[in-house]
């Protein structure tokens, strides 16, 4: 019994499997590519402005959400204080 036997089958057949590999890659890189040069890319303007709004609303929503905390805290601990805890 060979060595390639062994591993289950021959040289030519690992060799076809690396070639098809190889082959298969520079296709799918090739159809990136192509695909890349179909996309819309946005303007640095749109880039920067949608960025500005992004900052925007999740500094508003931290705000928000702190704001929501306190009273929270505020409520449970007047509760707790109510009831004796």
């Amino acid at each position: 019994m060979g060595s390639d036997e062994s591993q289950g089958g021959t040289g030519s057949e690992l060799t076809k499997k690396v070639t098809g590999t190889v082959a298969n890659t520079r296709e799918f890189l090739h159809d990136v590519r192509v695909e890349m040069k179909q996309v819309t890319w946005p303007s640095r303007e749109d880039v920067v402005s949608t960025t500005w709004v992004v900052i925007a609303t999740v500094a508003f929503f931290g705000a928000f959400l702190a704001v929501v905390d306190k009273l929270v805290q505020l409520g449970v601990a007047y509760v707790f204080k109510k009831f004796g805890v």
